[in-house]
């Protein structure tokens, strides 16, 4: 199948009521993160059927999709992407993963992010320089410093947090909510391995925290402790 024909049968799963609260849900107003995005009312369970049925797909097809208006049709590259690259050799993932940071300009929605970028750019530099992921962090790009931070997961799963606290560091007063919410969610990533790493750098750079990757950071502590992170009484 080409990305035409895998397009048009995204679009007949599609429903409309779906659409206009995904519209609403990822902020696809004016000025708003989403701003022009356009949903056609699939949900994941459809898009990762069709990943795993599509995933031979050539990678000229996909770059297609990925470049698509469509919010699921986007979603759908990257999770075919995702798929060929559990599957693939060193080489060809080489490949996916430059077709990934070529194209981080469609990896536009935070969920576009969170499905790949863990799964694809974390594992090609496993045993590679980490430095790419710090350009990243820098981009002008609220994307770009989402994928930074999300590809550490990767890292985090085998115990390796160094990267994740590194650019914590970088992104502490980025002023987007959605990288505040990532940094927040890494941090409990990191607690959820070893406590002790994440009350560590939380006592070095908690009073520097935005609010919410605060809240996001300590949403697992015990609760005493966690008011004492929220009332710096640390």
């Amino acid at each position: 199948m080409n990305a035409t024909r895998l397009t048009t049968a995204l679009k007949s799963l599609g429903n409309a009521t779906i659409a206009a609260h995904s519209q609403r849900f990822f902020k696809t107003g004016p000025g708003e993160y989403g701003e022009g995005d356009v949903f056609i009312g699939v949900r994941m369970p459809a898009l990762r059927k069709l990943s795993k049925k599509h995933r031979s797909m050539a990678r000229s097809e996909v770059k297609k999709l990925l470049r698509s208006p469509i919010h699921e049709v986007r979603m759908c590259a990257l999770l075919i992407l995702v798929e060929q690259f559990k599957r693939s050799n060193e080489d060809v993932q080489d490949e996916i993963y430059a077709l990934y940071l070529a194209n981080t300009k469609f990896v536009n929605g935070w969920d576009l992010v969170d499905c790949s970028a863990h799964l694809i750019v974390g594992p090609c530099l496993f045993d590679r320089s980490r430095a790419p992921l710090t350009a990243l962090a820098r981009s002008d790009s609220l994307w770009e410093r989402r994928i930074a931070i999300i590809a550490t997961l990767h890292f985090i799963r085998v115990r390796q947090f160094d990267d994740t606290l590194t650019l914590a560091k970088i992104l502490l007063k980025d002023p987007e909510d959605l990288i505040h919410k990532a940094v927040g969610w890494m941090l409990r990533e990191v607690g959820k391995r070893d406590p002790q790493v994440e009350i560590d750098f939380l006592e070095d750079h908690y009073k520097q925290m935005p609010r919410t990757m605060l809240r996001y950071a300590i949403e697992k502590f015990p609760e005493d402790l966690r008011q004492d992170f929220l009332k710096r009484r640390i």
